[in-house]
């Protein structure tokens, strides 16, 4: 398992008691579309981690690989004048992952987190482990309660 696919399950264990069952895919699962293939599901989901930034710092959008966020629907959520792509290197200082890789939750900062209300009508979703390699398997409610995502309405 790549290091950092390690580092997410260890950290995972550790601060919630949750096993995530990460598999890995030398092709890589770097967009929505290559995750669905390689896993065997709809891209509708892959609960994709995008992190944002807003005038209070950054937040993560937890959103199906179906859809796009709405920047304006995320500012309204998060009561801020307008969101943007977070810039990569803010996202690996802040966040303690690199895009591509970022899980929904075992950030390295405390940070606000919207799921697309659309992930919590499937059974399972899929979500990144850390590394745009591997991902892992879980219920929409593991993945609001873990975390701690309010649903949202943020795709266009």
């Amino acid at each position: 398992m790549h290091p950092r696919a390690a580092e997410f399950r260890e950290q995972a264990r550790d601060r919630y008691g949750f096993d995530p069952e990460v598999e890995e895919f030398p092709d890589g699962t770097k967009t929505a579309a290559d995750a669905a293939a390689a896993v065997g599901c709809d891209v509708a989901q892959i609960a994709s981690s995008i992190v944002v930034e807003t005038d209070d710092g950054l937040a993560v959008v937890v959103t199906s690989g179906a859809n796009r966020v709405d920047m304006d629907a995320v500012a309204a959520e998060l009561g801020v004048p307008s969101a943007r792509m977070a810039d990569a290197d803010d996202i690996s200082a802040t966040v303690g992952w690199s895009i591509g890789g970022v899980p929904p939750f075992c950030h390295a900062a405390d940070l606000p987190v919207l799921l697309d209300e659309t992930l919590l009508a499937h059974d399972r979703v899929w979500a990144a482990a850390g590394t745009p390699e591997a991902v892992f398997p879980l219920a929409p409610a593991e993945l609001r309660e873990l975390s701690g995502g309010r649903p949202a309405a943020v795709a266009e």
